[in-house]
């Protein structure tokens, strides 16, 4: 079969999103598929790949190494109708995304899209509420104009159709346990950020960003100081608020965007992950965490509620429960024959969870698509 995939973000840009689709596009092409990646260009030194289009594209206002694709609608309707693909993916609701929808119902190429990012909680996080339910909207209406909208949990599933987003299916997610696993642990990295064997490192992981409720993790982490000077709170990722807490806060130990082993050794040096964000369509980094044996605190959603086991791999607090978020995070750096019992447990709840899988679950997506779609033919393009 011949894929496209279509992104506004990918690979060297590193976020959750990112990764996802690159581990998507090597998955499709691992089963012997064609994959072309349709992205924007990322800065003039950008250079496609063989299986790669560029279009034009320009920076994500407050979200820097970050980019937005230009409609490209006549270009990608004159690109497929030269080689038209079996089906696409489009994993983004961009300028982009959006046109790529657009072409691909011009042509009758079937469309599967992916709802990587909870933009109506976003609302929330950038001090706009209000606009929770417009933000909503405009999601069903890109989505419902997709033949399928791929999702990773049962319980955004759910949600998402009483919402009136038609025909969604769940695409579980999945962790490279040979990649994230505690045989990476690395004493000299710990030592790097002043820890002694027994000190405890509190982890925080992912786009140092608003959405990701990040004033919590602070409060939660001076709490454990507290009872717990030896502590220190290591913060592996990069974004935009990144400045802010480390000016506030000159005691953390920032590492900055970290990848392959690195990012693997410095997953699994940790003790404790508290992951205060409410905005996650699912959480990567969770099963990162969990595959590394870092036991997890979380709110009880998206990735931690389809795979943490409440007691035996962290603990999971009610949605927004920021209390409780901060007794569990205290109870667990407190507790060190706990949390090493659960560092044991933690790989066991992910052990399961495998690439190769999620890569055969979305090409039996997109080739039941392409086989339920009249072979000639486009659709109208609705008003």
């Amino acid at each position: 079969m011949r894929y496209t995939i279509v992104t506004e973000t990918y690979p060297p840009e590193i976020n959750g999103v990112a990764l996802t689709v690159q581990r998507l596009e090597r998955g499709l092409r691992a089963r012997g598929h064609a994959v072309t990646v349709v992205r924007p260009r990322q800065g003039r030194q950008d250079s496609a790949a063989a299986h790669e289009h560029l279009v034009p594209g320009a920076p994500l206002p407050r979200y820097p190494g970050l980019r937005l694709g230009f409609p490209s609608a006549r270009r990608l309707k004159r690109l497929w109708r030269q080689s038209t693909p079996d089906a696409l993916y489009v994993a983004t609701e961009g300028p982009l995304g959006w046109s790529a929808v657009r072409a691909a119902r011009r042509i009758g190429i079937p469309v599967a899209t992916g709802l990587h990012t909870r933009f109506d909680e976003y609302m929330r996080d950038y001090g706009a509420a209000a606009l929770t339910g417009l933000a909503l909207g405009w999601m069903r209406h890109f989505h419902n104009r997709a033949d399928a909208t791929l999702v990773p949990t049962r319980e955004l599933a759910r949600f998402l159709g009483g919402k009136g987003f038609r025909n969604v299916v769940h695409l579980p997610r999945a962790v490279d346990g040979n990649r994230f696993s505690p045989v990476h642990r690395d004493p000299a990295l710990r030592a790097a950020w002043g820890l002694a064997e027994k000190d405890l490192a509190v982890l925080y992981l992912g786009r140092i960003a608003a959405e990701k409720n990040l004033d919590l993790a602070v409060r939660s982490f001076r709490a454990i100081q507290q009872h717990r000077p030896d502590a220190r709170f290591v913060w592996i990722g990069d974004g935009p608020e990144r400045s802010r807490i480390e000016q506030d806060n000159p005691d953390f130990v920032f590492c900055g965007m970290q990848r392959g082993e690195a990012l693997a050794r410095h997953c699994a040096s940790g003790d404790l992950f508290p992951f205060p964000s409410r905005s996650e369509t699912f959480g990567n980094v969770t099963l990162e965490a969990l595959a590394s044996g870092v036991p997890t605190v979380a709110f009880d959603y998206g990735a931690a509620r389809e795979h943490l086991r409440d007691g035996l791999d962290g603990r999971t607090v009610p949605d927004g429960d920021e209390a409780a978020f901060i007794a569990a995070a205290q109870a667990l750096a407190l507790d060190d024959a706990l949390r090493a019992d659960m560092a044991i447990q933690c790989p066991r709840a992910v052990a399961t969870l495998r690439p190769e899988q999620v890569a055969a679950d979305l090409d039996a997506v997109l080739e039941g698509l392409a086989n339920a779609r009249a072979p000639a033919g486009a659709t109208a393009e609705p008003s």
